[in-house]
Protein backbone atom coordinates (compact mmCIF):
# COMPACT_ATOMS: atom_id res chain seq x y z
CA UNK A 1 0.00 0.00 0.00
CA UNK A 2 1.24 3.42 -0.66
CA UNK A 3 2.55 6.06 1.51
CA UNK A 4 0.50 9.06 1.87
CA UNK A 5 2.20 12.41 3.07
CA UNK A 6 1.34 15.70 3.43
CA UNK A 7 3.57 18.50 2.23
CA UNK A 8 3.31 21.72 3.67
CA UNK A 9 5.26 25.08 1.67
CA UNK A 10 5.73 28.58 2.35
CA UNK A 11 7.72 31.17 0.70
CA UNK A 12 8.03 35.10 1.76
CA UNK A 13 9.88 38.26 0.18
CA UNK A 14 10.14 41.11 2.42
CA UNK A 15 9.58 44.00 0.23
CA UNK A 16 8.31 41.99 -2.56
CA UNK A 17 10.94 41.44 -4.71
CA UNK A 18 13.09 41.40 -1.73
CA UNK A 19 15.08 39.24 0.63
CA UNK A 20 13.18 35.95 0.24
CA UNK A 21 13.63 32.32 1.87
CA UNK A 22 11.17 29.02 1.49
CA UNK A 23 9.98 26.85 3.82
CA UNK A 24 8.51 23.11 3.64
CA UNK A 25 7.84 20.09 5.65
CA UNK A 26 6.69 16.92 4.81
CA UNK A 27 4.38 14.67 7.45
CA UNK A 28 3.29 10.98 7.70
CA UNK A 29 -0.21 11.45 6.71
CA UNK A 30 -0.86 8.97 9.50
CA UNK A 31 1.37 9.31 12.03
CA UNK A 32 1.63 12.67 11.99
CA UNK A 33 5.19 12.43 12.41
CA UNK A 34 7.45 14.74 10.33
CA UNK A 35 9.13 13.31 7.90
CA UNK A 36 11.98 15.88 6.08
CA UNK A 37 12.01 19.89 6.37
CA UNK A 38 13.31 21.77 3.76
CA UNK A 39 14.35 25.77 3.89
CA UNK A 40 16.85 28.34 1.94
CA UNK A 41 17.33 31.81 1.73
CA UNK A 42 16.78 32.79 -2.48
CA UNK A 43 18.60 36.13 -2.53
CA UNK A 44 16.09 38.86 -3.79
CA UNK A 45 12.79 37.47 -5.50
CA UNK A 46 9.67 37.67 -5.49
CA UNK A 47 6.64 36.16 -3.03
CA UNK A 48 5.74 33.99 -5.60
CA UNK A 49 8.57 33.11 -6.42
CA UNK A 50 9.35 32.07 -3.10
CA UNK A 51 6.21 29.71 -2.62
CA UNK A 52 7.16 28.04 -5.81
CA UNK A 53 10.08 27.11 -4.73
CA UNK A 54 9.01 26.40 -0.96
CA UNK A 55 6.49 24.36 -3.58
CA UNK A 56 9.40 22.59 -5.54
CA UNK A 57 11.61 22.17 -2.59
CA UNK A 58 8.41 20.06 -0.37
CA UNK A 59 7.81 17.87 -3.20
CA UNK A 60 11.33 16.54 -4.24
CA UNK A 61 11.73 16.16 -0.33
CA UNK A 62 8.67 13.54 -0.26
CA UNK A 63 9.97 12.13 -3.66
CA UNK A 64 13.10 11.22 -1.87
CA UNK A 65 11.32 9.66 0.94
CA UNK A 66 9.07 7.58 -1.52
CA UNK A 67 8.55 8.26 -5.24
CA UNK A 68 5.24 5.91 -5.11
CA UNK A 69 3.58 8.34 -2.27
CA UNK A 70 0.64 9.90 -2.50
CA UNK A 71 0.95 13.37 -1.87
CA UNK A 72 -1.31 16.28 -0.30
CA UNK A 73 -0.09 19.80 -0.73
CA UNK A 74 -1.15 22.52 1.99
CA UNK A 75 -0.61 26.15 1.70
CA UNK A 76 -1.47 29.48 2.19
CA UNK A 77 -0.96 30.76 -1.60
CA UNK A 78 -4.43 30.68 -3.49
CA UNK A 79 -2.52 31.61 -6.49
CA UNK A 80 0.14 28.41 -6.13
CA UNK A 81 -3.08 26.33 -5.28
CA UNK A 82 -5.08 27.21 -7.89
CA UNK A 83 -2.45 27.45 -10.73
CA UNK A 84 -1.26 24.07 -9.92
CA UNK A 85 -4.88 22.73 -9.52
CA UNK A 86 -4.92 23.87 -13.40
CA UNK A 87 -8.04 26.74 -12.64
CA UNK A 88 -6.05 29.04 -13.10
CA UNK A 89 -3.43 29.81 -16.29
CA UNK A 90 0.24 30.64 -15.63
CA UNK A 91 1.59 32.95 -17.57
CA UNK A 92 4.17 34.62 -15.41
CA UNK A 93 7.59 33.97 -17.31
CA UNK A 94 9.02 33.44 -13.85
CA UNK A 95 6.28 30.78 -13.08
CA UNK A 96 5.39 28.69 -15.60
CA UNK A 97 9.12 26.90 -15.42
CA UNK A 98 8.63 26.45 -11.75
CA UNK A 99 5.34 25.19 -11.90
CA UNK A 100 6.53 22.98 -15.03
CA UNK A 101 9.18 21.43 -12.36
CA UNK A 102 6.75 20.76 -9.84
CA UNK A 103 4.53 19.63 -12.14
CA UNK A 104 7.09 16.82 -13.12
CA UNK A 105 8.54 15.59 -9.94
CA UNK A 106 5.43 13.04 -9.14
CA UNK A 107 2.67 11.91 -11.69
CA UNK A 108 -0.35 14.12 -11.64
CA UNK A 109 -2.50 11.62 -10.28
CA UNK A 110 -0.50 11.14 -7.27
CA UNK A 111 -0.89 14.67 -6.00
CA UNK A 112 -3.74 17.19 -4.75
CA UNK A 113 -3.60 20.40 -3.95
CA UNK A 114 -5.76 22.43 -0.57
CA UNK A 115 -5.43 25.99 0.27
CA UNK A 116 -5.38 26.45 3.50
CA UNK A 117 -5.26 29.43 5.87
CA UNK A 118 -1.91 31.10 7.04
CA UNK A 119 -2.41 30.43 10.38
CA UNK A 120 -2.71 26.78 9.56
CA UNK A 121 0.63 27.19 7.92
CA UNK A 122 2.97 28.27 10.91
CA UNK A 123 5.53 25.27 10.38
CA UNK A 124 6.20 26.43 6.84
CA UNK A 125 6.04 29.62 7.34
CA UNK A 126 8.33 29.90 10.45
CA UNK A 127 10.98 27.73 8.54
CA UNK A 128 11.08 30.52 5.77
CA UNK A 129 11.44 33.19 8.10
CA UNK A 130 14.19 31.64 10.14
CA UNK A 131 16.20 30.93 6.85
CA UNK A 132 14.98 34.71 5.42
CA UNK A 133 16.87 35.66 9.46
CA UNK A 134 20.09 33.52 8.39
CA UNK A 135 20.70 34.58 5.27
CA UNK A 136 20.21 38.32 6.00
CA UNK A 137 22.79 38.00 8.81
CA UNK A 138 24.91 36.11 5.86
CA UNK A 139 25.21 32.72 8.72
CA UNK A 140 24.33 28.85 7.54
CA UNK A 141 21.06 27.59 9.03
CA UNK A 142 19.85 24.19 9.07
CA UNK A 143 15.95 22.73 9.79
CA UNK A 144 15.19 20.73 12.56
CA UNK A 145 15.01 17.60 10.65
CA UNK A 146 16.75 17.24 7.21
CA UNK A 147 15.47 16.79 3.97
CA UNK A 148 15.62 13.58 2.36
CA UNK A 149 19.36 13.26 0.89
CA UNK A 150 18.96 13.23 -2.63
CA UNK A 151 19.09 10.17 -4.45
CA UNK A 152 18.69 11.53 -8.29
CA UNK A 153 15.44 10.38 -8.80
CA UNK A 154 13.12 13.05 -9.92
CA UNK A 155 15.91 15.94 -9.76
CA UNK A 156 15.72 18.51 -12.47
CA UNK A 157 18.64 20.51 -13.61
CA UNK A 158 17.07 23.28 -14.80
CA UNK A 159 16.20 24.51 -11.51
CA UNK A 160 17.32 28.31 -11.32
CA UNK A 161 20.75 28.96 -9.80
CA UNK A 162 20.54 30.56 -6.08
CA UNK A 163 21.96 33.32 -4.72
CA UNK A 164 22.22 32.06 -1.27
CA UNK A 165 21.47 28.90 0.23
CA UNK A 166 20.93 27.10 3.93
CA UNK A 167 22.64 23.64 4.62
CA UNK A 168 20.93 21.44 6.68
CA UNK A 169 22.15 18.80 9.56
CA UNK A 170 20.68 16.09 10.66
CA UNK A 171 19.13 16.27 14.05
CA UNK A 172 16.43 14.11 15.99
CA UNK A 173 12.66 14.26 14.57
CA UNK A 174 10.19 16.78 15.82
CA UNK A 175 6.61 15.73 15.77
CA UNK A 176 4.69 18.45 13.14
CA UNK A 177 1.41 19.14 15.10
CA UNK A 178 3.93 20.71 18.27
CA UNK A 179 5.87 22.17 15.21
CA UNK A 180 3.05 23.90 14.36
CA UNK A 181 2.47 26.29 17.10
CA UNK A 182 5.77 27.22 17.63
CA UNK A 183 5.72 31.31 17.27
CA UNK A 184 7.95 32.25 13.71
CA UNK A 185 11.33 33.48 14.51
CA UNK A 186 11.73 37.24 14.95
CA UNK A 187 12.32 39.34 12.25
CA UNK A 188 13.36 42.72 11.08
CA UNK A 189 11.76 45.02 11.94
CA UNK A 190 10.26 47.09 8.45
CA UNK A 191 10.33 51.10 8.42
CA UNK A 192 6.70 52.66 8.34
CA UNK A 193 7.28 56.13 7.26
CA UNK A 194 10.16 57.80 8.94
CA UNK A 195 9.61 55.19 12.15
CA UNK A 196 9.99 51.73 13.10
CA UNK A 197 7.23 50.33 13.98
CA UNK A 198 7.25 46.73 15.35
CA UNK A 199 6.72 44.19 13.23
CA UNK A 200 3.59 42.46 12.75
CA UNK A 201 4.32 39.88 9.87
CA UNK A 202 4.08 40.70 5.93
CA UNK A 203 1.89 44.07 5.17
CA UNK A 204 -0.99 43.75 3.51
CA UNK A 205 -0.56 45.66 0.41
CA UNK A 206 -3.01 47.40 -1.83
CA UNK A 207 -1.47 47.98 -5.59
CA UNK A 208 -4.06 51.32 -6.57
CA UNK A 209 -4.57 50.74 -10.28
CA UNK A 210 -6.59 54.00 -11.83
CA UNK A 211 -8.80 52.57 -15.05
CA UNK A 212 -7.94 53.97 -18.73
CA UNK A 213 -9.08 56.78 -20.42
CA UNK A 214 -12.79 57.17 -21.23
CA UNK A 215 -13.86 59.25 -23.78
CA UNK A 216 -14.54 61.76 -20.70
CA UNK A 217 -11.32 61.56 -19.63
CA UNK A 218 -9.35 64.00 -21.63
CA UNK A 219 -12.17 66.52 -21.54
CA UNK A 220 -11.88 66.49 -17.43
CA UNK A 221 -15.81 65.73 -16.94
CA UNK A 222 -17.10 64.50 -13.84
CA UNK A 223 -17.89 60.59 -14.30
CA UNK A 224 -18.62 58.99 -10.59
CA UNK A 225 -20.85 56.05 -10.49
CA UNK A 226 -24.09 57.90 -11.26
CA UNK A 227 -23.14 58.68 -14.46
CA UNK A 228 -23.77 56.98 -18.24
CA UNK A 229 -20.72 54.57 -17.29
CA UNK A 230 -18.49 54.93 -20.06
CA UNK A 231 -16.36 52.33 -21.57
CA UNK A 232 -12.64 52.62 -22.46
CA UNK A 233 -11.76 54.33 -25.14
CA UNK A 234 -8.72 52.80 -27.79
CA UNK A 235 -6.35 55.33 -26.26
CA UNK A 236 -7.56 53.62 -22.63
CA UNK A 237 -7.79 50.14 -23.95
CA UNK A 238 -3.73 50.37 -24.45
CA UNK A 239 -3.05 52.21 -21.50
CA UNK A 240 -4.75 48.90 -19.90
CA UNK A 241 -2.48 46.97 -21.96
CA UNK A 242 0.50 48.57 -21.00
CA UNK A 243 -0.56 49.05 -17.60
CA UNK A 244 -0.73 45.29 -17.26
CA UNK A 245 2.28 44.64 -18.95
CA UNK A 246 4.07 46.56 -16.29
CA UNK A 247 2.48 44.81 -13.60
CA UNK A 248 3.63 41.15 -14.79
CA UNK A 249 7.25 42.43 -15.02
CA UNK A 250 6.69 43.46 -11.14
CA UNK A 251 5.60 39.43 -10.45
CA UNK A 252 3.63 40.25 -7.19
CA UNK A 253 -0.20 40.46 -7.99
CA UNK A 254 -1.96 37.21 -6.32
CA UNK A 255 -5.38 38.87 -7.02
CA UNK A 256 -7.50 41.05 -8.69
CA UNK A 257 -10.24 43.08 -7.20
CA UNK A 258 -11.74 45.77 -9.71
CA UNK A 259 -15.28 48.33 -8.84
CA UNK A 260 -18.00 47.44 -10.97
CA UNK A 261 -18.16 49.69 -13.67
CA UNK A 262 -16.94 49.36 -17.23
CA UNK A 263 -14.31 51.09 -17.13
CA UNK A 264 -12.77 49.41 -14.27
CA UNK A 265 -13.76 45.75 -15.09
CA UNK A 266 -12.18 46.53 -18.86
CA UNK A 267 -9.22 47.70 -17.77
CA UNK A 268 -8.85 44.63 -14.90
CA UNK A 269 -10.16 41.92 -17.09
CA UNK A 270 -6.72 43.29 -19.34
CA UNK A 271 -4.51 42.83 -16.41
CA UNK A 272 -6.09 39.92 -15.23
CA UNK A 273 -5.33 38.24 -19.09
CA UNK A 274 -2.07 38.53 -18.99
CA UNK A 275 -1.16 37.59 -14.98
CA UNK A 276 -3.55 34.50 -15.85
CA UNK A 277 -5.95 35.26 -12.76
CA UNK A 278 -9.70 35.92 -12.24
CA UNK A 279 -11.30 39.09 -11.51
CA UNK A 280 -13.71 39.93 -8.01
CA UNK A 281 -15.96 42.79 -8.07
CA UNK A 282 -15.94 44.86 -5.10
CA UNK A 283 -18.67 47.37 -4.63
CA UNK A 284 -16.77 49.37 -2.03
CA UNK A 285 -14.34 50.93 -4.66
CA UNK A 286 -16.44 52.26 -6.64
CA UNK A 287 -16.39 55.89 -7.95
CA UNK A 288 -18.32 58.65 -5.94
CA UNK A 289 -21.52 59.46 -7.69
CA UNK A 290 -21.60 63.40 -8.48
CA UNK A 291 -25.23 63.61 -8.86
CA UNK A 292 -26.74 66.08 -11.74
CA UNK A 293 -22.48 67.11 -11.84
CA UNK A 294 -22.14 63.73 -13.97
CA UNK A 295 -21.17 64.50 -17.87
CA UNK A 296 -20.21 68.39 -17.13
CA UNK A 297 -16.59 69.83 -16.92
CA UNK A 298 -15.73 72.15 -13.79
CA UNK A 299 -16.71 75.04 -15.89
CA UNK A 300 -20.17 74.05 -16.67
CA UNK A 301 -20.54 73.09 -13.22
CA UNK A 302 -19.54 76.65 -11.92
CA UNK A 303 -21.44 78.41 -14.33
CA UNK A 304 -24.70 76.20 -13.55
CA UNK A 305 -24.54 75.83 -10.08
CA UNK A 306 -21.65 78.48 -8.71
CA UNK A 307 -23.28 77.98 -4.86
CA UNK A 308 -23.52 74.54 -4.26
CA UNK A 309 -19.99 74.13 -6.20
CA UNK A 310 -18.33 76.53 -3.65
CA UNK A 311 -19.56 74.84 -0.54
CA UNK A 312 -18.74 71.38 -1.93
CA UNK A 313 -15.15 72.48 -2.01
CA UNK A 314 -15.19 73.96 1.31
CA UNK A 315 -17.05 71.20 3.21
CA UNK A 316 -16.47 67.30 2.75
CA UNK A 317 -19.84 66.41 3.57
CA UNK A 318 -21.73 68.70 1.29
CA UNK A 319 -23.10 66.55 -1.41
CA UNK A 320 -23.22 67.26 -5.51
CA UNK A 321 -25.87 69.08 -7.05
CA UNK A 322 -29.19 66.95 -6.92
CA UNK A 323 -27.74 64.26 -4.12
CA UNK A 324 -24.95 62.41 -4.81
CA UNK A 325 -22.21 61.30 -2.58
CA UNK A 326 -20.21 63.62 -0.64
CA UNK A 327 -16.58 63.20 0.21
CA UNK A 328 -17.30 62.43 4.01
CA UNK A 329 -19.14 59.71 2.79
CA UNK A 330 -16.82 58.16 0.36
CA UNK A 331 -14.16 58.29 3.00
CA UNK A 332 -16.27 56.07 5.27
CA UNK A 333 -16.93 54.00 2.54
CA UNK A 334 -13.61 53.56 1.33
CA UNK A 335 -12.19 53.14 5.08
CA UNK A 336 -14.81 50.13 5.51
CA UNK A 337 -13.71 48.49 2.28
CA UNK A 338 -10.13 49.13 3.30
CA UNK A 339 -10.55 47.32 6.92
CA UNK A 340 -12.60 44.46 5.21
CA UNK A 341 -9.85 43.75 2.76
CA UNK A 342 -7.01 44.07 5.34
CA UNK A 343 -8.52 41.69 6.98
CA UNK A 344 -9.43 39.41 4.41
CA UNK A 345 -5.57 39.75 2.20
CA UNK A 346 -3.15 40.06 5.22
CA UNK A 347 0.43 39.65 4.02
CA UNK A 348 -0.79 39.66 0.05
CA UNK A 349 0.16 42.07 -2.72
CA UNK A 350 -3.85 42.68 -4.00
CA UNK A 351 -4.41 45.11 -7.41
CA UNK A 352 -7.69 47.39 -7.03
CA UNK A 353 -8.82 48.49 -10.04
CA UNK A 354 -10.33 51.66 -9.11
CA UNK A 355 -11.36 55.40 -9.95
CA UNK A 356 -9.34 58.85 -9.30
CA UNK A 357 -11.51 59.70 -5.90
CA UNK A 358 -11.11 55.89 -4.53
CA UNK A 359 -7.03 56.31 -4.78
CA UNK A 360 -6.50 59.50 -3.71
CA UNK A 361 -8.80 58.55 -0.39
CA UNK A 362 -6.68 55.30 0.35
CA UNK A 363 -3.73 57.65 0.37
CA UNK A 364 -5.40 60.34 2.39
CA UNK A 365 -6.20 58.12 4.74
CA UNK A 366 -2.91 56.42 4.82
CA UNK A 367 -1.43 59.50 5.52
CA UNK A 368 -3.77 60.37 8.01
CA UNK A 369 -3.91 64.17 5.95
CA UNK A 370 -7.06 66.34 6.08
CA UNK A 371 -9.77 65.16 3.95
CA UNK A 372 -9.70 68.17 2.00
CA UNK A 373 -5.85 67.08 0.72
CA UNK A 374 -7.91 64.97 -2.21
CA UNK A 375 -8.02 68.38 -3.56
CA UNK A 376 -4.33 68.87 -4.22
CA UNK A 377 -3.51 65.38 -5.58
CA UNK A 378 -2.96 64.90 -9.56
CA UNK A 379 -3.88 61.28 -10.60
CA UNK A 380 -3.22 60.11 -14.13
CA UNK A 381 -5.53 57.75 -16.06
CA UNK A 382 -3.89 54.19 -15.74
CA UNK A 383 -1.48 55.20 -13.06
CA UNK A 384 0.12 53.28 -10.64
CA UNK A 385 -0.21 53.66 -6.48
CA UNK A 386 0.47 51.13 -3.94
CA UNK A 387 -0.18 51.46 0.17
CA UNK A 388 1.02 48.70 2.55
CA UNK A 389 -1.19 48.25 5.47
CA UNK A 390 0.43 46.29 8.49
CA UNK A 391 -1.16 44.71 11.23
CA UNK A 392 -0.40 47.24 14.02
CA UNK A 393 -2.42 50.01 12.03
CA UNK A 394 0.56 51.30 10.41
CA UNK A 395 0.42 52.34 7.37
CA UNK A 396 2.88 53.49 4.18
CA UNK A 397 2.40 55.00 1.13
CA UNK A 398 4.69 53.30 -1.29
CA UNK A 399 3.84 54.77 -4.69
CA UNK A 400 1.60 57.60 -5.84
CA UNK A 401 0.44 58.44 -9.48
CA UNK A 402 3.51 55.89 -11.36
CA UNK A 403 2.84 57.00 -15.04
CA UNK A 404 6.44 55.48 -16.52
CA UNK A 405 4.76 52.80 -18.04
CA UNK A 406 2.56 54.63 -20.18
CA UNK A 407 5.66 56.33 -22.01
CA UNK A 408 6.38 55.50 -25.56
Amino acid sequence: MAREFIVEADGGSRGNPGPAGYGAVVVDATSGETLAEAAEYLGVVTNNVAEYRGLLAGLRAAHDLDPTATVHVRMDSKLVVEQMSGRWKIKHPDMKPLAMQAGRVFPADQVTYEWIPRAENKHADRLANEAMDAGKRGEPWSPTVPAAPRKGRGELREQPPLTGTVTTAETPRVDSRAARNVATAPVPKPTVGWASSPDMGAPATFVLLRHGETPLTPQKRFSGSGGTDPALSDVGLEQAQRAAEALARRGTIETILASPLTRTRQTAAAVAERLGLDVTIEEGIKETDFGAWEGLTFGEVRERHPDDLTTWLADPSAHPTGGGESFAETAARIAATRDKLIAAYAGRTVLLVTHVTPIKTFVQLALGAPLQSVFRMELSAASLSAVAYYADGNASVRLFNDTSHLRP
